[in-house]
């Protein structure tokens, strides 16, 4: 994991990883679709651009409060869907069943939310190769690509503080600076609060993830075990 966040801040840029960020986007803005939904608002549509931005259009109620929720959701729904990939998959040994539901989301977002061609193509193209990388992958290599998608997509926020620190402004307006406008908390305190929560966030779950998980054949033999100690303890006369 920390080879891949070393990774993902060095060559961020790479053509190569384009498709990646795509993905990593469209996680994003579906958490301010999320929002917007929980509190009672309308999603109109999710745009992605070609140069990578990303957009979720709603109609928000009134009130400070759903606003402050949409804006961070973005970042809060990243570090949450990175962190429950990381312990279905690993935790629970349910890659393969997270892998079809990515797929089955991301087409889903497409054919439901897109508010341009680009979107929807790129929501059909990748919700179907994550449909068959699920299907044909051994299952190694199902829980590398369900590693990489999770660990980038739960620190988004720390791309955005890098971002934010090397090119303040150049990106356009994110997250950051409509909370900063509607809180007057600078948008580089957001973007670290963000960053840090999300690293954190991230932690909890490879650490709750790695703890193993005794086989069925293991926790048989402990069981055999146990019940032989406490036949031995009764057996065992006194002195």
């Amino acid at each position: 994991m920390v080879a891949l966040v070393v990774a993902g801040l060095w060559f961020w840029n790479a053509p190569w990883l384009a498709p990646l960020r795509l993905l990593v986007v469209l996680v994003h803005e579906t958490g301010h679709a999320l929002a917007t939904l929980l509190f009672g608002g309308r999603v109109e549509r999710v745009l992605l651009g070609a140069d990578e931005s990303g957009q979720c259009l709603s109609s928000l109620p009134a009130g400070w409060l759903p606003r402050i929720a949409v804006y961070s959701a973005g970042y809060v729904g990243s570090a949450i869907s990175g962190a429950l990939q990381l312990i279905l998959a690993f935790r629970f040994r349910l890659h393969r069943a997270v892998l079809y539901a990515m797929g089955a989301w991301v087409a889903a977002m497409g054919v439901i939310y897109a508010g341009n061609g680009f979107t929807l193509g790129y929501c059909l193209a990748m919700g179907a190769v994550l449909l068959v990388l699920a299907r044909v992958l051994p299952p190694g290599g199902v829980k590398a690509v369900v590693m990489v998608i999770a660990v980038f997509t739960g620190l988004y926020a720390l791309f955005d503080l890098r971002d934010d620190l090397w090119r303040p402004g150049g990106g356009g307006p994110s997250d950051a600076m409509l909370l900063a406008a509607q809180t007057h908390v600078p948008a580089l305190l957001w973007s670290l609060l963000w960053s840090v929560i999300s690293v954190a966030v991230l932690a909890v779950a490879a650490a709750v993830s790695l703890r193993r998980v005794p086989s069925d054949g293991e926790e048989a033999l402990e069981a055999v075990r146990s019940a032989a100690a406490s036949g031995m303890r009764r057996t065992t006369p006194h002195p």
